[in-house]
């Protein structure tokens, strides 16, 4: 065994252990003269963990003190287009560029800063140096893929990248899935439950191709279909958490509930701060009339609606709204939304709003501190999977803005990273709120596929410019379409414990 401590901390990376890499890399990487590699694992590990704004302030020690190490300015760079800063970022692969780098993973980190810096022709020649280099990288094509579909709505030239890494060696399952989202995502569905069909034929032995195969025929109403690939993908992973909460939706369908709820508790066991299960575990506790859906859907304590106050600089909230309402639209590049997201008939922000350089944008962080930190007081104490993990205080965890058009609505879902979710109204389509139907209101406890009893919206929420509704990350909530001639625009964010 090595006693290199850094080797032994690129192990303890490697396993996905943080903690005990942190621990490693920390005291060397804090050193006057700690060594490029010891500031660069830190970071890694820093960046794993969610503190990239720590992790930033290695990567520029690093350069500073390495200048003319191309791999440092690629760090530096790669750091700040996760953080958002994609001029920053731009700029730091340039200098990398300079420096000699010119591999596939350093002009993926150009193409996403690009991006995220608004200049989306200079992404894409960056994606088709990346694919240069290295061809058969799914994960490039997968996301030079997705910037086709959602700049153009161009589904053939988007299919058209990912069947190129396919033909130069990618692995299947990977180019398979990203596939059948393009398809659903262009309101091709049953295309997309066909191919993952045939895939999970194929390869039986894929577990992710078989519950993606299995979820993709529960929405096409193919139940038997759905329960057997789920079955089959517990045979392969029998303690997967994901596939423990993939036997809780298609249970729900299937009008089992008691064991969607049995499946989504042994998952929890094993993965307890697993978002997704307990919105599953919730969902399938209501159905059966277990106790544990009151504790986790409290309306009352868990969702909370603040309307904030004019950011300092402001003269009226009507005045700041409408310069966050330009500043918003500016960065609005794309015409579709993203495949694997939950909107539709309208358009999302694809990089951290936190790292945006728009005074407008960096005063809305401000405006929305305080009423974050007024609802995480107001809940309280208790031992559900919100309230036990307060710590009283909090980080973003990511942030976006999302343009529906008319007709654009979001489909019910949840957020699996987050622990807080949000949704701030910057521009409401008012003549659709009035409706009878509650057009355009955020509506909570609606699952997205069909349960068996029909589980319907229990609380809805009316939108106002300049309102900020908070709720935790596990609970549905989607948008009532709206048929009216408005649009609506809005920033949403993920918060946890920090």
């Amino acid at each position: 065994m090595t006693t290199d401590p850094l080797d032994q901390a690129k192990a303890h990376l490697d396993a996905g252990r943080l903690d005990e890499a942190l621990a490693i890399t920390g005291p060397l990487a804090e050193r006057a003269d700690a060594p490029h590699r010891a500031l660069a694992m830190h970071s890694t590990a820093l960046k794993g963990a969610g503190r990239r704004e720590e992790a930033l302030g290695f990567d520029m020690r690093a350069v500073a003190r390495f200048a003319n190490s191309g791999v440092a300015w690629h760090n530096l760079a790669a750091t700040l287009g996760d953080l958002g800063r994609g001029r920053e970022a731009v700029k730091a692969m340039g200098e990398a560029f300079l420096r000699g780098i010119d591999g596939a993973l350093s002009w993926g980190v150009m193409a996403r800063a690009q991006a995220a810096a608004g200049d989306l022709d200079r992404a894409e020649q960056a994606y088709q140096e990346t694919l240069k280099r290295a061809p058969a990288r799914i994960e490039t094509a997968a996301e030079y893929a997705d910037v086709i579909w959602m700049r153009r709505g161009d589904l053939a030239s988007a299919q058209a990248v990912l069947d190129r890494a396919a033909h130069a060696g990618g692995p299947p399952a990977p180019l398979l899935l990203a596939k059948a989202k393009l398809y659903a995502a262009a309101g091709e569905p049953e295309k997309g439950a066909d191919l993952l069909a045939l895939a999970a034929d194929r390869m039986p032995d894929d577990p992710a191709i078989q519950m993606a195969a299995a979820q993709a025929a529960l929405e096409r109403g193919r139940l038997a279909e759905a329960e057997a690939r789920a079955l089959a993908a517990e045979t392969l992973f029998p303690d997967g958490p994901g596939v423990l909460n993939q036997l809780a939706i298609v249970y729900l369908a299937l009008g089992k509930p008691d064991l969607a709820l049995a499946k989504a508790r042994k998952g929890l066991e094993i993965a307890p701060e697993d978002q997704s299960l307990w919105g599953w575990a919730a969902t399938a506790a209501r159905a059966v009339g277990d106790p544990l859906y009151s504790e986790l859907y409290d309306y009352d304590a868990m969702v909370g609606v603040y309307d904030i106050a004019p950011p300092a600089g402001y003269a009226s909230l009507d005045a700041y709204l409408a310069e966050l309402t330009a500043a918003l639209d500016r960065i609005h590049l794309y015409n579709e939304h993203p495949s694997a997201q939950s909107l539709r008939h309208g358009s999302q922000t694809t990089y951290r709003l936190t790292g945006s350089d728009e005074p407008a944008i960096q005063a809305f962080f401000k405006a929305i501190d305080a009423p974050i930190r007024q609802h995480i007081a107001r809940m309280g104490e208790g031992t559900d999977p919100v309230r036990r993990r307060r710590t009283g205080d909090y980080r973003i965890e990511g942030a976006w803005s999302v343009r529906l058009r008319p007709g654009g609505f979001h489909m019910d879902h949840f957020h699996p990273e987050g622990w807080l979710s949000s949704a701030f109204y910057v521009e409401t389509p008012d003549s659709a709120l009035d409706s009878a139907e509650k057009q355009g209101w955020i509506r909570f406890g609606q699952p997205p596929f069909k349960t068996v009893p029909v589980l319907p919206a229990e609380h809805h929420v009316r939108p106002k410019p300049g309102r900020l509704v908070l709720f935790p990350s596990y609970m549905w909530h989607g948008t009532v379409p709206f048929t009216t001639d408005e649009r609506r625009l809005t920033i949403a964010f993920d918060a946890v414990p920090a």
